[in-house]
């Protein structure tokens, strides 16, 4: 063999899993639609025809990092209700999903919530069927509390958290963030009172 010929490195084998969290940052930060494939083989140090052999394609890249989210990230719906009155259980998602979508300046918000208003059909109807989880668990919850009106005030509960989801997204700082879920916690246990009076 010649001298001139070079030996190779072995090639490091590529950690799926790892890449799951490296493009879930960047789908967080960046949203769905402002990342591209070149972002992700840069942040994933591998080349296009590598992402699309590991994960099928940006959208299946894309469902990975959501389901990891959500396994890791999603609010405790049950574990919040349990043992909970209904207002104390709401006011507790409210302060609870405030807090969560503060905490990191640098991924602000639902990672789920957001991917539902991706411009990307594809992208768009795996982050719904995703959500569609937790507003079944929330639903459920409620309809346990209060039969008759409980589509209603489920409804009202997750417009409020994927309100908080989209203030914390576009910036709200976390304090005041925290007192909007506050006051609207407060407002929906005066309001159920009123109702159940």
């Amino acid at each position: 063999m010649s001298e001139n010929v070079r030996k190779r490195r072995p090639r490091r084998p590529f950690d799926r899993q790892l890449g799951v969290e490296k493009a879930q940052r960047l789908f967080h930060q960046r949203g769905y639609d402002g990342v591209s494939v070149a972002d992700l083989t840069q942040a994933l140090e591998i080349n296009p025809p590598s992402l699309y052999a590991a994960y099928g394609s940006k959208a299946g890249l894309f469902e990975h990092a959501l389901r990891r989210y959500a396994a890791e990230q999603a609010l405790p719906v049950s574990e919040i209700f349990e043992g909970r009155d209904l207002g104390e259980a709401v006011t507790m998602i409210f302060i609870s999903a405030a807090e969560q979508y503060s905490r990191d300046a640098a991924a602000r918000g639902c990672l789920v919530t957001e991917g539902t208003r991706a411009a990307d059909p594809e992208a768009r109807a795996i982050a719904t069927e995703i959500s569609a989880v937790m507003v079944s668990a929330i639903g459920e919850e409620i309809g346990k509390r209060v039969p008759q009106d409980g589509d209603a005030i489920a409804d009202a509960v997750v417009t409020m958290v994927r309100g908080l989801s989209a203030a914390a997204y576009t910036g709200m700082e976390a304090a005041r963030l925290r007192a909007a879920a506050e006051q609207a916690a407060f407002m929906f246990k005066a309001g159920l009172s009123a109702s159940m009076a």
